[in-house]
């Protein structure tokens, strides 16, 4: 039987503070991956092993999504986690598979690029700009109810939105689908890009010297992953904002890169 929520109202907000402190472990946890290990130069590791294996944990962590987005699951999750919980209880899901991607990432063996000199410094600038577009971006959303803590009324984030996802610069769009059509507004780094986290993702993870196989394994797997979803997260925010989003889209025409695309 479904316990109610405020059985265990004390154990109730535990549950979630501790999945929010575990999502922004998991954040913290990435960054210090990918600016040590990820950095080691591997020699001796079979390239092909390390590559396929790669791209199969980023696709579980990846498409873990897709599986909590059925409904026969999120039925399960409702009748069976404590209501008000069901968003807390996949922050814990996706945070701990983020930490498992980036404990297991197995090291791919040689250097795509090494930067020196004033080249070493553009990219530290190119990917201090990834981070700067990356926070402003993100101070649009509640970072609260990204991580389970607060539900706010008439705003609603849908249990199954990935909160590493979002915050990283997977699927942050999902999370502006959830508010009103009205609060499409087409400023700060949203007037540049529909996308601009995820244009701040692309800057964090290839702007980086020395540019090991390792690091560069999991930039291209993740960017794809950005670049796969995107149509997908669009045609969601299109059906679900009653014309919002049609109309931001007019005012904002590229999605990544102005000019570009």
């Amino acid at each position: 039987m479904k316990r109610s929520a405020t059985a265990q109202p004390a154990s109730a907000r535990a549950f979630a503070w501790f999945g929010a402190a575990l999502f922004f472990f998991s954040l913290t946890y990435f960054l210090f991956s990918y600016a040590t290990t990820f950095g080691n130069i591997a020699t001796a590791a079979n390239a092909g092993r390390a590559i396929t294996w790669n791209v199969g944990l980023f696709s579980l962590f990846a498409l873990h999504h897709s599986l909590f987005a059925r409904e026969r699951v999120r039925g399960w999750v409702t009748r069976t986690v404590p209501a008000g919980l069901e968003r807390s209880f996949y922050v814990w899901i996706a945070s701990l598979l983020f930490i498992a991607v980036c404990v297991w990432w197995q090291p791919v063996p040689g250097v795509a690029w090494r930067a020196d000199g004033s080249w070493l410094w553009l990219l530290r600038l190119f990917q201090a700009a990834g981070v700067w577009l990356t926070l402003r971006s993100a101070a649009i959303l509640d970072i609260w109810e990204l991580a389970g803590i607060r539900r706010p009324e008439g705003l609603r984030l849908p249990d199954d939105a990935d909160p590493v996802s979002v915050a990283g610069g997977l699927q942050a769009s999902e999370f502006r689908a959830s508010l009103q059509a009205s609060e499409f507004r087409a400023s700060g780094p949203y007037a540049w890009v529909r996308h601009p986290i995820y244009s701040g993702w692309f800057l964090m993870v290839f702007a980086a010297s020395p540019m090991t196989m390792t690091r560069l394994v999991f930039a291209v797997v993740s960017c794809t992953y950005l670049l796969l979803a995107i149509p997908f997260e669009e045609r969601s925010m299109r059906a679900t904002s009653q014309g919002g989003y049609d109309r931001y889209a007019a005012q904002v025409p590229w999605k990544l890169l102005p000019g570009v695309y």
